[in-house]
């Protein structure tokens, strides 16, 4: 309970938050002189009670068809495997094996991670099979760290309904195409003409936005009368798991500046957050905080999920959720800020070796596994397309035959997912800052404030961060 809660002042005890319950696999009738892997989850995806299902089979598999090495899964959910990960490795214990883990993920333990180039090597690793921006993207001073695994390039996902039922023409699926005007409402807001078109934009989308997002009396944000305390549908949702890729939706950028040790807040940042908070408290496009946690909105941690968000950038890793979206939603193109390039804000997970591993040659046998033989089965469990070009095509098509979510409507574009990578946004969002940690939190702080906090100036909120960022960092300076 934060500090200054009633149950606080009150005299209460505070309410604890219980630690995540771990969970796990560990190998029966271990052959004689093997060598046990332990790997462990979950800095990312892998903690949804489905998917520990498949990697507890994937494990299985291994297990049973391989003397030399056994596999050892040990699980800690999302919200505990950061501090579960940091006492392993203080305590001397650390795992064999890391993932799936994301460039955040492997960044809050930076210099912990161990060089593959030698094993690579030696064991006459094929890195061809991968595209060489995918193989570039984990090299550091040109040595490799990770081996591409899952990619999950970003897209506009949103209703169909929701647009067709006031006459509004859909989102553009191709990169460059502009946004048309079509409908009464849509031409009196863009102040054009039927079928004439406009950039797709920021500007665009906020403009839809406000048609989309509609009380319980069926009006809606541009309508005299409208009501911001009940609304039943909103018409925009960011990706908020982070303020950091809140901005790199509008543009790619770190806060690091190039010295390494001083904190910059991109223009293009500062004004996607703004654009969030104008949106939340002034338009109510947006859903404040405490309406995004709630159990009618939320959608499983992914408001699209919910069926009552017309509009909501995010990941491919998303496709989750999608059963409780409804049937009939689609991909859309990123749009661009202030008509500049787009960038569509870009995750990838792969599989880490512990540079503190016993057994290096027996975890690169392990990884190799998942992220060969395992990875059909794993990369549907998690969402991600694979980084073989070679296997796109076919994971795209397992999709639309299986996905619950598909049976009754046409499938989604898929393409615009695979166009998306070209957009990718670079520098990544989650490269490596001072305080990595520390600074995630302070990051989740004013997020947390700003989403739930009328009424701030936000050129005030902005400098504030950017000056608890700088003493976080100086407290901290890198080795």
């Amino acid at each position: 309970t934060p500090a200054g809660t009633p149950a606080e002042t009150a005299g209460e005890t505070p309410a604890v938050t219980p630690a995540p319950t771990p969970f796990g696999l560990q190998p029966s009738n271990v052959p004689a002189g093997a060598v046990v892997v332990r790997w462990y989850c979950c800095l990312g995806a892998g903690d949804a009670p489905e998917q520990v299902a498949v990697e507890e089979a994937v494990v299985n598999k291994f297990n049973a068809t391989h003397t030399d090495v056994q596999l050892a899964f040990e699980g800690v959910p999302y919200s505990g495997a950061r501090d579960a990960l940091s006492t392993e490795i203080a305590g001397g214990n650390a795992p064999d094996i890391v993932g799936p883990v994301g460039i955040g993920g492997a960044n809050a333990f930076n210099g912990q991670w161990l060089v593959l180039t030698d094993l690579i090597n030696k064991n006459h690793y094929d890195m061809k099979q991968y595209q060489t921006g995918a193989v570039d993207f984990y090299k550091i001073g040109g040595q490799q760290v990770a081996i591409p695994f899952a990619i999950y390039p970003s897209s506009l996902f949103y209703q169909r309904g929701l647009f067709s039922e006031i006459q509004l023409s859909e989102p553009p699926h191709k990169y460059g195409d502009p946004y048309t005007v079509t409908g009464a409402k849509g031409t009196a807001l863009f102040g054009v003409s039927e079928g004439a078109t406009v950039p797709w934009n920021y500007d665009t989308v906020n403009k839809l936005s406000m048609l989309l997002t509609v009380d319980v009396n069926g009006k809606d944000a541009t309508e005299d009368g409208f009501d911001p305390t009940q609304i039943v549908q909103y018409g925009f949702e960011p990706q908020r798991d982070d303020l950091r890729d809140i901005g790199a939706y509008f543009q790619a950028g770190q806060l690091a500046a190039a010295d390494g040790k001083t904190v910059q807040i991109p223009d293009a940042w500062a004004a996607a957050w703004k654009f969030m908070y104008d949106g939340t408290w002034k338009q109510h496009t947006i859903m404040t905080g405490p309406t995004f946690q709630s159990q009618e909105f939320n959608g499983g941690g992914y408001a699209f999920c919910s069926g009552k968000v017309a509009m909501e950038p995010n990941f491919l890793w998303s496709k989750y959720c999608l059963g409780t979206a409804g049937s009939n939603w689609d991909l859309a193109a990123i749009p661009s800020y202030q008509n500049g390039p787009p960038s569509a804000a870009f995750n990838a997970d792969t599989f880490r070796i512990m540079k503190t591993t016993k057994h290096p040659d027996a975890a690169f046998e392990a990884m190799t596994y998942l992220e060969g033989e395992g990875s059909k089965d794993l990369l549907q469990t998690y969402g991600g397309m694979p980084a073989r070009p070679n296997e796109q095509a076919a994971f795209f098509d397992d999709i639309n035959q299986n996905d619950c979510c598909r049976t009754d409507s046409p499938p989604a574009d898929w393409n615009v997912a695979k166009a998306g990578v070209k957009y990718a946004d670079n520098p990544n969002f989650e490269a490596f800052m001072p305080a990595y940690n520390q600074s995630l939190d302070i990051l989740n702080k004013y997020l947390t404030k700003w989403t739930s906090t009328d009424g701030l100036v936000m050129d005030d909120e902005i400098a504030a961060l950017k000056q608890e960022l700088q003493a976080a960092w100086d407290a901290n300076p890198l080795p």
